[in-house]
């Protein structure tokens, strides 16, 4: 599930990165060979499967800066005039330079990941008998993930603001019946993403993520009339295509110290969550509080508020806080690195959100 960044794009940004030499890149390169040429003999005897995994990502991460650095060369060497042109070579190289770093970067987060989540294979269980289809009447509602048809969320931060709706849709993915949250993003008045997200429930109580449909879009001054143009579809994935694979987004029961996958499509979409906190209320933890709006959690906790630490494995140094309240679920997501906050400032299905404090100027 996406992050929010503010207040520049909307869109996650990459934690600023170490510039190692090249021939870094070279050694990490190698020493990813191995575990390249034991998936291509056959499976690897290596029950380590995260680190596999990991490792083989990594390699793949190699491969693919190095075809961006000689697809950029080609483009360099067709700039005509000279001084552009040794620019262009420049750029490549710090740009193969800065594309090799992200993939040993990725590769460390990737470990630290399976310390927390284990070595076993990632392949949950699916099928229609574990989960509702109809979502008017679900058996076992998770409290923290509310997903009732009509229910509607608006948060704001910096320039941004954000509407998210549980709509009257649902998707049929790999038998399960996934209900359809429409996530707009807006800056500054203009739209810059739309997302349909899919969420299946469980008759346990837990709440999964099966997969997202992501649009990007920029406006450009010049156009008339100036109308969003779409710019990528980066992040979208969905359970049973291409080997991607569901994650769960709120567990039945949380518990401290409980790790999990929200997503698992490799290389395009892996966020992990830990669960910080199953009982926060304002003034008890001073790390959890820096950034959250007194009154708004005064209104929304009552020692009963979920918080998690979310953060994607292919952008590392970048985490974010998000908090839970019984019964409305996600009000807030805190970027204590950047000083960033987005807070819930509406819903339209529980007393608690009749006049919200506005945030922070």
């Amino acid at each position: 599930m996406k992050m929010h960044r503010l207040p520049d794009d909307g869109l996650p940004r990459r934690a600023p990165r170490r510039r190692w030499p090249m021939t870094l890149g070279a050694i990490a390169l190698a020493f990813a060979a191995p575990a390249v040429q034991a998936a291509d003999d056959g499976e690897p005897t290596d029950p380590r499967y995260c680190s596999m995994t990991a490792r083989l990502l990594f390699a793949a991460c190699g491969h693919e800066a190095e075809d961006d650095r000689l697809v950029m060369r080609a483009k360099c060497l067709n700039v005509a005039d000279e001084r552009e042109r040794a620019l262009c070579f420049g750029e490549s190289r710090a740009a193969y330079a800065e594309a090799t770093a992200l993939c040993g970067e990725q590769l460390a987060t990737r470990r630290a990941a399976c310390n927390l989540l284990g070595e076993g294979r990632y392949d949950p269980a699916w099928g229609p008998d574990r989960f509702d289809s109809d979502f008017r009447l679900l058996s076992n509602p998770n409290p923290y993930f509310p997903l009732g048809i009509g229910n509607r969320w608006e948060y704001r931060g910096g320039d941004e603001r954000n509407t998210v709706e549980v709509v009257d849709q649902t998707k049929l993915i790999a038998g399960v019946t996934c209900v359809v949250l429409r996530d707009l993003v807006y800056q500054e008045g203009r739209l810059v993403e739309a997302t349909d997200d899919w969420f299946a429930a469980g008759r346990d109580g837990s709440s999964w993520y099966c997969g997202e449909e992501v649009k990007d879009y920029e406006s450009f001054a010049g156009d008339r009339p100036r109308r969003p143009e779409l710019v990528s579809t980066d992040g979208s994935f969905k359970h049973g295509r291409d080997h991607d694979k569901a994650g769960l987004i709120m567990p039945a029961q949380p518990q401290v110290g409980q790790a999990y996958l929200e997503e698992f499509s490799l290389g395009n979409a892996e966020d992990v969550s830990e669960i910080l906190a199953v009982n926060y209320a304002y003034g008890a933890n001073a790390t959890l509080d820096r950034l959250v709006p007194r009154d708004l959690a005064l209104r929304m906790c009552n020692s009963d508020c979920v918080v998690t630490k979310n953060y994607s494995l292919l952008e590392p140094g970048i985490f974010a806080l998000k908090y839970y309240a019984r019964g409305i679920g996600f009000f807030l997501e805190t970027v204590p690195d950047e000083g960033e906050a987005l807070q819930l400032v509406s819903c339209n299905f529980d007393a608690r959100c009749v006049a919200l404090p506005a945030p922070a100027r």
